[in-house]
């Protein structure tokens, strides 16, 4: 349905014109209403109509003020102009104004008739229009898009027909110059998508100073990062401007040296990507340009030693000295001053001189400890370098934690040696392995593989053992009834006691009794 707003400062008139539109097209319009200009100005920017009937004549704004108001509206509405006086400046003013219908009072019925069916029929040719002319603009903005991206993705040197294909998608404004930035969102806002994320700059976009938001345009990389291309320089200094500005929406960005030419189109993007990766030291979204980091040094040496000494220090008590040494092969001055493939590198050597050593010298229970710090084992699952050390300094803790119980373990079994007597003391009670594991003070996963590792099965299964192995001297050496049994040795009840039993007995327990009674005879 479309919306007509009518505007008169007699309350009559208004209600008038929506009974004669009602009963001349039943179910087509909905209203909204308005007493002067100013008011009905305030309406439209709050909620658009399609069609706007308003009297010239009135109080704080009249109609003319007002249809002149609606040409600054990004969506104008059609206009009829209603007035009691048959005053030929009035037309002339309103036909300036763009104005569909200029209708005198009274109002004819049939004359109302033909300006709304005329009006209708205006409105659904502009939609057509607007339709097509959609349509065509994203057709090109695709086709522009596909051109950029495979630029992005191949060597090209001269390729036959390149200059006509980019004048034929308004590119080849690339040949007189250009910078590329690397766009990526580090905000919270969850599950924000490359549209919305593309929909908030391109709204910043439109505040940028002229000339530098034209002639520009976008694709994303295979990376799904946006890839913002733009003639002057001056549209990155905006967008920078912008990120440290309270309030707008984090993102980092890398940006390529000022260069020229299709030929580097591509050159430019890994420039953009590697400048993007060295806002990673940065403590908030922010901005980093190739230029900077150009004539960063690749000569370094990883600290692989020096690595190879924190993973001894586990276990050992030597909890000051790790993070001494810790914060010295990360010190961000140091980080700061090499290529970022020195900080790559000291990732990987982490995961292979650490994180893997302890996996591989200590079994399952550190891959649970890794899952709490999956993050770590790529460098690039963070955005800052903080989050990063702060992750790694935890995990090496934690893992120093885990070593240390492992070392007293293989050291003393005399924790495992307390479990088993309790087990055997109380097995007649409502025992389970936090129970046991809280008596001799050892964390649950820890005593979970220590356990086994001292007995050589898992705690259900030394539990079921021991209780049946009781239930069977109880049956040979007294009189008590079965269920009496189940119930000393701990079973929930009969059903659950004779089903364990027959499972690892492979008879009843009443079956047992009667097999040792009749040895003995």
């Amino acid at each position: 349905m479309r919306k007509v707003l009518i505007v008169d400062d007699e309350k009559n008139i208004r209600l008038g014109l929506r009974a004669m539109i009602d009963r001349l097209f039943p179910d087509a319009y909905t209203f909204d209403f308005a007493e002067d200009g100013a008011e009905a100005l305030e309406l439209l920017n709050r909620v658009p109509a399609d069609i706007v009937i308003t009297d010239i004549r009135m109080p704080v704004m009249d109609g003319i003020a007002l249809i002149q108001r609606i040409q600054e509206l990004e969506r104008k509405p059609a206009v009829v102009i209603l007035s009691g006086h048959d005053d030929f400046p009035y037309a002339q003013e309103a036909i300036r104004c763009d104005v569909s219908e200029y209708l005198l009072k009274p109002i004819v019925r049939d004359e109302l008739a033909r300006t709304m069916l005329k009006l209708e029929k205006e409105l659904k040719q502009r939609e057509h229009v607007d339709e097509q002319l959609t349509s065509s603009m994203r057709q090109q903005e695709a086709y522009r898009e596909s051109q950029l991206s495979y630029l992005l993705r191949h060597p090209h040197p001269e390729e036959p027909g390149l200059p006509e294909r980019l004048k034929g998608c308004g590119l080849e404004w690339l040949e007189e110059g250009f910078q590329l930035g690397v766009l990526q969102y580090r905000g919270s806002v969850q599950g924000m998508g490359p549209t919305e994320f593309l929909g908030r700059i391109q709204a910043e976009l439109e505040n940028a100073p002229e000339p530098a938001g034209q002639r520009r345009a976008h694709v994303w990389d295979k990376e799904n990062q946006l890839v913002l291309i733009a003639r002057h320089r001056e549209l990155f200094q905006f967008l920078a401007g912008r990120i440290v500005e309270t309030g707008y929406f984090a993102y980092s960005m890398g940006l390529s040296g000022y260069t020229q030419g299709v030929a580097r189109l591509r050159a430019a993007h890994q420039e953009a990507e590697q400048a993007l990766k060295y806002t990673f030291l940065q403590s908030a979204p922010g901005v980093v340009s190739y230029e900077c980091i150009a004539g960063k040094s690749r000569d370094f040496v990883i600290p692989a030693e020096k690595i190879r000494k924190l993973a001894n220090m586990l276990g050992a008590g030597r909890e000051k000295e790790l993070t001494s040494l810790l914060m010295e092969v990360l010190d961000i001055r140091t980080v700061a001053r090499y290529d970022i493939a020195y900080l790559e590198g000291v990732s990987r050597a982490f995961n292979e001189l650490i994180f893997d050593k302890v996996f591989h010298i200590y079994g399952g229970e550190s891959v649970e400890i890794l899952r709490l710090f999956k993050k770590v084992g790529d460098l690039w699952n963070f955005y800052y370098f903080h989050d990063y050390y702060h992750s790694v300094e935890g995990l090496l803790h934690r893992l120093d934690d885990y070593v240390r119980s492992m070392k007293t373990f293989h050291i003393d079994h005399k924790e495992m040696k307390q479990a088993v007597q309790y087990m055997q003391d109380n097995f007649h009670k409502d025992l389970n392995m936090a129970v046991v594991s809280n008596h001799v003070s050892l964390n649950y996963s820890y005593f979970s593989q220590a356990f086994k590792e001292y007995t050589g099965e898992s705690f259900v299964s030394y539990l079921k053992k021991l209780r049946i192995d009781k239930a069977k001297e109880l049956l040979v050496t007294t009189g008590h009834k079965v269920y009496e049994i189940g119930g000393m040795t701990g079973f929930e009840n009969t059903k659950h006691f004779s089903r364990v039993f027959k499972e690892m007995e492979g008879i009843s327990p009443q079956e047992y009794r009667e097999l040792h009674e009749a040895l003995k005879r």
